[in-house]
């Protein structure tokens, strides 16, 4: 069996290479994933690139299984796909989903493979954990029927979002971002479409994810009167100021904050991690989203393509990275 892989790792801020590596062998209870594919989280994974960490925050962003540290040298993701090639009986050659930096083979415990279902293709299955944060937003934001709702912000988590409210009963969803070619997006979803400035208000609930103080502040002048902003977003070490000497305390407006550290305290006491990650990979099924990938490159050509998403040069939702399945 090849014991050898490669994985790429964030050299220091802005500079990324890939690195030769000899895998370890594979103990009782261990498996050897051989990725298929993985995907960039354009927000998070270009502010790591970026060095955009918080020395503050450099513990609770760590990923399951990051080697190094931040601000670098760093191997960082969360986003595997890949075929079981050693382990237990039940999992050789399944395809499975692991909360994994981008690298061509690695060894994990069982438990930390999630088998993907046969109903999900393997290049779909790479938006599970962002299907996931979406997951945890809506227990966190417990929508009502009929409820008037806006997702400010049409990245790759605000459109997961955007998607599954989109099969709520009676709920008017509408996608808000600046730029008009999520249009396309919000289409394939099924939800309505709206620059900023034309968003429709009097909303029982709004959704922020565009991590910007100009999305946040347009999330609040969105609501209803006692109407609740989840907020999303993760600002790394920027600042942000909002109107709150305004109408935001006679309105009684709640900004509230959703993190997929954590499984939500309204499902806390009946939900696992590994339910709430079933769960997204069960809801994957839906092929309208497969617009969420917006874009694909082989593996090597990673050191090439995160400065490129870094700096907005090339547009992404979902950056998808392939693997040599002959490796």
């Amino acid at each position: 069996m090849n014991r050898s892989a490669r994985a790429f790792w964030l050299r220091s801020p802005g500079e990324g290479e890939v690195r030769d590596m000899r895998l370890p062998e594979p103990g009782e209870g261990e498996v050897v994933v051989r990725a298929l594919y993985s995907g960039i989280s354009r927000g998070t994974e270009t502010l790591v690139f970026r060095g955009g960490v918080p020395a503050g925050q450099y513990e609770a962003m760590r990923a399951p299984f990051q080697e190094g540290d931040f601000p670098g040298p760093v191997k960082y993701g969360y986003l595997s796909v890949g075929v079981v090639e050693e382990g237990p009986g039940e999992l050789v050659g399944r395809t499975v989903f692991c909360l994994y930096p981008h690298q061509t083979r690695y060894v994990v415990p069982a438990a930390a493979v999630t088998p993907v279902p046969d109903s999900v293709p393997a290049g779909r299955a790479v938006l599970a954990g962002t299907v996931e944060t979406a997951v945890n937003a809506l227990w966190d934001a417990a929508p009502l029927v009929g409820d008037r709702i806006a997702v400010v912000g049409g990245g790759m988590v605000g459109c997961s979002v955007a998607a599954l409210l989109a099969r709520f009963p009676g709920v008017r969803v509408q996608l808000v971002d600046a730029d008009p070619a999520r249009a396309k997006v919000a289409e394939a979803l099924g939800v309505g479409f709206a620059l900023p400035g034309e968003a429709l208000g009097e909303c029982d609930l709004v959704v922020h994810a565009s991590a910007t103080e100009q999305g946040l502040a347009r999330a609040l002048e969105l609501l209803t009167a006692e109407g609740t902003v989840i907020e999303l977003s993760w600002y790394g070490d920027r600042r942000v100021s909002l109107p709150l000497g305004e109408a935001f305390h006679s309105r009684r407006l709640v900004i509230r904050s959703s993190q997929v550290g954590t499984v939500s305290p309204a499902r806390r006491g009946n939900r696992t991690y590994a339910d709430r990650l079933a769960l997204a990979l069960d809801l994957l099924a839906a092929p309208e989203l497969d617009a969420l990938v917006t874009g694909e490159s082989a593996f090597e050509e990673l050191p090439d393509v995160m400065p490129e998403l870094a700096s907005g040069r090339i547009p992404a939702l979902c950056h998808r990275i392939r693997y040599d399945t002959s490796a």
